[in-house]
């Protein structure tokens, strides 16, 4: 089962990623028993005032909670045994203020600590969520979605018992005990010697069983989150999953984790289980010692029978609560088991650690040099190979290759996703690694292949790189790539809605409205990955005019595998097994009869055999896209692209 969770990930050139990252980037620290306390201690004290007043409202309950059991002794040998009947009132008034007090006590603790526990809940999540976004790159493509989403939404819900009315039930429950104890030793101290060394054997018993608990917690959430990363890979893929009849396949390995999800829970419930027979074997043996030994001791005369009652009630008051640890301490430690995963997330080191130190980019004109670019991420095994050249301000520069020569991670260390090995990469002679991340980012725009749209409307979307431009800015934009004119057919226009990852619109419409998003971002930097891939002949040569125009006076970076979409570029780099071995323009790489002529010819033979004419990817696909001007409505979800 483990190996079906833990797939290692591949990078786009085929090396294998681990959780460690690229070479260079320090190792996570590994949380532990005393961060996760740390991380408790900081959660209490920034709660520090609901708490307090908590702990007042419980104090004041559990003193109101002794009321009625004190009250046993002065009604068995005051009113009953010396037939002083005028007691019997104050002693019911005093009662039922006692309940009324505890109840009220019990409702604002509740309360109180109810709001400070959703609270913390709450600032814990957008903790989490704002440093998991800062980590670097390789975190994500190494770690699933499902894990991420329940670090951030279930791992914080433990923590409602340390700032809820779990450690206060807690705390409450020792504080009950003491008073309880004290009144113990007072009316006789003999028989609570031997009460409170059998709860300390229990206490004892506890400890261990919370020792072994406490794993099988911490592995709980990590099977949950694993699970829940498969499965919302499943569902995300169904179309793939549909496709190669692996319904069967997905459900043998859904069932194998939910299996041993069960495993693990069926361990923690037995052993919780065995703890709670425990404490009920504890109460027995109680109750038997006091049946002896109180009993003799009524017989004998050395206590009334009114001690004796009491004496049993204020007994269940100290066992009571110690015995419920049990329960409230299976809550923290779940909790804590929480924290642990929490701690070691938040102990990961973001990317732009260090930015304020780093140099301010009010501006990039876009000059970008690699110097002897190295890079790796596993040692050993590098991917680029002592990679240089120039791209100057506003020109074009495009990337081809074989598949694994290192084109995308060439580009992702230009978006600083990555940090060369050895060597550097240079932004206006600024060495990148000194800039501020957050401020270079601003100066990129980015049309991937397989662009990402978010489940909203067409217009947020679009506004996505800038949320606060104008509806004038983003139809230009919209215009500009050539996606006004699908958008203005829609019945609600800029306010459709895309469904998830854009599922409703198709592969040349999601294609657009990525660029109109680049457009709208206004970059000096844009990075272009087979940015027409998805488009007809027809539509590719309106968004050619479009690139072209966004491309003006900005420094662009192509990956393309359909050569004849480069020839405008001002140098074109061949790629091949990490190291740059040809570069030039199309016609100058042409006249070469390099690497670059055999790439063009294959490409061409290919297209000529499959009658393909020059910028059509597939056979029929000009034929599809007029199917898909003729139909301009939104796709429904379930539609098979």
């Amino acid at each position: 089962m483990a190996r079906a969770f833990n797939v290692m990930p591949m990078t786009r050139e085929g090396t294998p990623r681990s959780e460690r990252g690229a070479l260079g980037d320090p190792p996570p620290r590994k949380a532990t028993l005393q961060s996760a306390w740390r991380e408790a201690r900081e959660l209490i004290w920034a709660h520090r005032r609901r708490m307090a007043l908590g702990m007042l409202m419980m104090v004041a309950s559990r003193l109101c909670g002794l009321v009625l059991p004190a009250s046993s002794k002065f009604l068995i040998d005051e009113v009953v045994g010396k037939n002083r009947h005028e007691l019997l009132l104050p002693l019911a008034l005093a009662v039922a203020a006692a309940a009324l007090m505890d109840a009220v006590c019990g409702l604002v603790l509740a309360r109180v600590l109810g709001l400070a526990a959703q609270r913390a809940i709450t600032d814990m999540r957008k903790r989490i969520q704002e440093h998991i976004v800062r980590l670097p790159i390789h975190y994500f493509d190494s770690t699933q979605t499902g894990v991420l989403i329940s670090r951030i939404m279930t791992d914080a819900e433990g923590i409602r018992n340390l700032v809820g009315t779990g450690l206060v039930q807690l705390v409450g429950g020792l504080f009950t005990a003491v008073l309880a104890l004290a009144v113990l030793m007072y009316l006789n101290w003999q028989l609570t010697l031997i009460t409170l060394a059998i709860l300390i054997l229990f206490g004892g018993v506890m400890a261990v069983g919370f020792t072994r608990l406490r794993p099988l917690f911490r592995e709980r959430g990590k099977i949950q989150a694993e699970l829940t990363g498969r499965l919302g890979e499943s569902l995300s893929g169904a179309r793939v999953v549909k496709a190669y009849t692996a319904e069967g396949r997905e459900r043998l390995v859904f069932a194998q984790g939910a299996h041993r999800l069960f495993r693990n829970v069926a361990m923690a419930v037995t052993g919780i289980s065995a703890i709670q027979g425990f404490a009920t074997l504890v109460i027995g043996i109680i109750g038997g010692v006091l049946i002896y030994f109180g009993g003799g001791a009524v017989a004998a005369g050395t206590m009334t029978l009114g001690d004796f009652i009491a004496y049993i009630f204020f007994t269940g008051l100290m066992a009571i609560p110690i015995i419920n640890i049990a329960n409230v301490g299976t809550q923290i430690s779940e909790a804590f088991a929480g924290l642990d995963r929490i701690r070691e997330v938040l102990a990961m080191p973001c990317e732009n650690e260090g930015d304020a130190q780093r140099a301010e980019v009010p501006s990039v004109r876009g000059d970008v040099d690699f110097e002897d670019v190295w890079f790796e991420y596993e040692p050993g095994m590098p991917v680029l190979k002592g990679v240089s050249f120039h791209a100057p301000a506003g020109s074009t520069t495009a990337l081809v290759g074989s598949s694994g020569s290192g084109k995308s991670t060439l580009i992702g260390l230009v978006m600083a996703f990555h940090r060369p090995t050895k060597g550097a990469v240079r932004v206006d002679g600024r060495d990148l690694s000194g800039l501020r991340l957050r401020e270079f980012r601003r100066h990129l725009g980015v049309v991937l292949q397989e662009n990402f749209l978010f489940d909203g409307t067409i217009g947020e979307n679009i506004r996505f790189s800038r949320p606060r431009s104008s509806d004038a800015e983003m139809e230009r934009a919209s215009k500009l790539a050539h996606c006004h004119e699908f958008i203005s057919r829609f019945e609600k226009g800029y306010e459709t809605l895309v469904g998830e990852r854009g599922v409703k619109l198709s592969g040349g419409q999601r294609q657009r409205v990525a660029i109109a998003r680049a457009l709208l971002a206004e970059p000096r930097l844009l990075i272009l990955d087979e940015a027409t891939s998805h488009l007809d002949s027809e539509s590719e040569g309106q968004i050619q005019a479009g690139l072209a125009a966004l491309r003006a006076g900005r420094t662009t970076f192509v990956i393309a595998h359909r050569l004849s979409t480069i020839r405008s570029a001002d140098q074109i780099l061949v790629l091949e097994a990490g190291q740059i071995v040809e570069r030039g323009t199309h016609a100058e790489l042409l006249a070469l009869n390099g690497r670059y002529r055999v790439l063009y010819e294959q490409q061409h033979a290919v297209e000529s055999n499959t009658f393909i004419n020059p910028g059509e990817e597939f056979p029929g696909e000009a034929e599809k896209a007029a199917a898909s001007r003729a139909d301009t409505s939104p796709r429904p979800a379930g539609r098979d692209l």
